[in-house]
C-alpha cells in the first residue's frame, strides 16, 4: 500500500493511540498536576504524532528526519514522565507497563523508519559534485514502509 497521507502511517496511527491512553490515565490526576506533570505528560503524548504528522506534510526526507526525531525524543520524555507519575502512585503498575511497552514499541517503529530514510540516498546521489546535491536536496519523499 503506498502511502498518501500521514493519518496512513502506521506509527502516526500508534501515536495517536497512545495520545488517548495518557489523556485517559491523566484525567484522575491530581488537581496539583493539572499545570505540572499531567500537562507535560499529555504535551509529550501530543508532540508524538504531531511531529511526525508535520514532518510528513514537509514531503522531503531530509526535512521529515528532524521531525521524526523530535517525535522519538518526545517518547523518552513520556517515558520518564510516566515512571515519575507512577513512583508517586499517579499510575498504576499494569498502566505504567502497558503504556510504556505502547511507547516503546512507537520508539522502535519511529527509529527504523529514521534509518530507512536515512537509506533511502542512492550511490549515484551521493556524489559530490553540486548537481547531485541539488537533486538529493530536491528529492521528494517517498514513503513505501509497509512495516511502518
Amino acid at each position: 500500500m503506498k502511502i498518501q497521507d500521514y493519518k496512513d502511517l502506521k506509527v502516526w496511527q500508534m501515536g495517536i493511540e497512545i495520545v488517548d491512553k495518557v489523556y485517559s490515565i491523566t484525567d484522575n490526576s491530581p488537581k496539583a498536576e493539572l499545570y505540572a506533570l499531567t500537562s507535560q505528560m499529555r504535551r509529550a503524548a501530543v508532540s508524538i504524532p504531531s511531529n511526525t504528522a508535520e514532518g510528513f506534510a514537509r514531503r522531503h526526507t531530509k526535512e521529515y528526519k528532524p521531525f521524526l526525531s523530535i517525535s522519538l525524543g518526545s517518547c523518552a520524555e513520556l517515558n520518564t514522565q510516566l515512571i515519575i507519575a507512577h513512583r508517586r502512585n499517579y499510575v498504576t503498575k499494569e498502566k505504567l507497563k502497558e503504556l510504556s511497552e505502547a511507547i516503546d514499541h512507537e520508539a522502535r517503529m519511529l527509529a527504523t523508519l529514521i534509518n530507512k530514510l536515512g537509506r533511502t540516498t542512492s550511490p549515484e546521489t551521493r556524489a559530490t559534485s553540486d548537481e547531485s546535491r541539488a537533486t538529493s536536496d530536491e528529492r521528494r519523499l517517498t514513503c513505501n514502509f509497509p512495516c511502518i
